[in-house]
């Protein structure tokens, strides 16, 4: 039996309108495995949330296949379950989404119940389930709070326990933290990572950021105007990614351009000297366990001036890079290159001392 829990082939989705035909998603193909947290990252208009929507077919494609835990939801051009079959089989799948979607004039209880209007449980059992629920999102305190009591980030905690009423195997999440703030972002972004190891969720990311992406997601496809550019681990596309747009989602997330506009406008590396060279090195796995730096200073008599660092752990894996001067003779400097990339740096020089300095 495959580990594939979702699968989307050669999905098309096209839209008419007026006398125009809009082709929001084109040919394409993802594989989700059970237990992925998975991120879809791309910028609006991408076409990534019309392709998740395709998963429980609340967007019905033009062209392709969906199966989803074993079963063939679409294919052949049509939907393959009976209305009855397809209302079942979206129970399988919860959804979150920026704006909470929350009843107002229901407390967070009366909310979560709500999911288990159709449910065979008895009063005493949907009582209890939902308890259990809000107790799973931190939120038992706030059960009888209206939506307007609470902040954004509980809110989207009772939009979560909501979603989980009817034990879906997939939760979606839509853009889910694009409403708050960096704090209460991380703080969701934990619960839904401990969701997905408690209870082996399949969750399924929505984002324009890849910052969210590289905090909790273990695979990653990029999409631009419709189309899948890039798909991967999250550590294969941070480390090597070979797409122009995925490298300027990456530059963005490790705030490496940021650090960049500070450095260029440093003394040093406006007036880099004759026997320096300003380096962009980045590092993965053991090799950011060596003193590499240390190492071309005791080998090669290179000195370091070391203007940013960073270090991210992607998939357990230590990921590095750095933006350094190296300063020494020409042919230590050549040499000092040469280890390093050996050592399995990957280095780029981003310029050159000039003897003018």
């Amino acid at each position: 039996m495959s580990n594939d829990i979702i699968k989307l082939e050669h999905i098309d989705v096209t839209f008419h309108q007026k006398k125009q035909k809009i082709k929001a998603v084109e040919d394409v193909t993802i594989h989700i495995e059970r237990g992925d947290i998975y991120g879809i990252v791309g910028y609006s208009g991408a076409g990534k949330s019309t392709l998740v929507r395709v998963i429980n077919l609340l967007q019905v494609p033009s062209a392709g296949q969906i199966t989803v835990d074993e079963t063939v939801l679409y294919g052949q051009g049509a939907v393959q379950l009976s209305a009855a079959q397809l209302r079942e089989k979206r129970k399988d799948i919860g959804m979150i989404f920026q704006h909470f979607n929350l009843m107002a004039q229901m407390t967070a209880r009366e909310n979560v119940a709500f999911a288990l209007k159709h449910s065979p449980l008895s009063a005493a059992a949907k009582a209890e389930k939902v308890r259990k629920l809000l107790e799973l999102v931190g939120l038992e305190d706030r059960a009888d709070n209206y939506p307007a009591q609470l902040s954004g980030g509980q809110k989207q905690r009772v939009a979560i326990a909501r979603a989980l009423a009817n034990d879906p195997k997939i939760l979606i999440s839509d853009e889910a933290t694009s409403a708050l703030d960096p704090k209460t972002t991380k703080q969701i972004l934990a619960l839904l990572q401990d969701l997905n190891q408690k209870l082996g969720l399949t969750i399924v990311l929505i984002t324009h950021e890849m910052q969210i992406v590289k905090d909790i997601a273990n695979r990653v496809a990029v999409m631009q105007n419709g189309r899948l550019i890039e798909e991967g681990s999250v550590l294969e596309i941070f480390s090597n990614p070979q797409n122009e747009l995925t490298q300027d989602f990456i530059t963005t997330a490790t705030g490496i351009n940021e650090a960049m506009m500070k450095i260029n406008q440093q003394k040093i590396v406006k007036n880099l000297p004759s026997d320096s060279i300003l380096a962009h090195l980045k590092y993965t796995g053991a090799v950011t366990d060596t003193a590499v730096i240390n190492d071309i200073y005791k080998q090669y008599q290179i000195s370091a001036n070391i203007l940013h660092a960073n270090i991210e752990i992607l998939a357990h894996v230590p990921v590095g890079e750095m933006v350094v001067i190296l300063s020494g003779a020409a042919a230590s400097l050549e040499a000092a290159q040469t280890s390093l990339k050996e050592a399995g740096v990957e280095l780029k020089v981003l310029k050159e001392g000039s003897s003018e300095c």
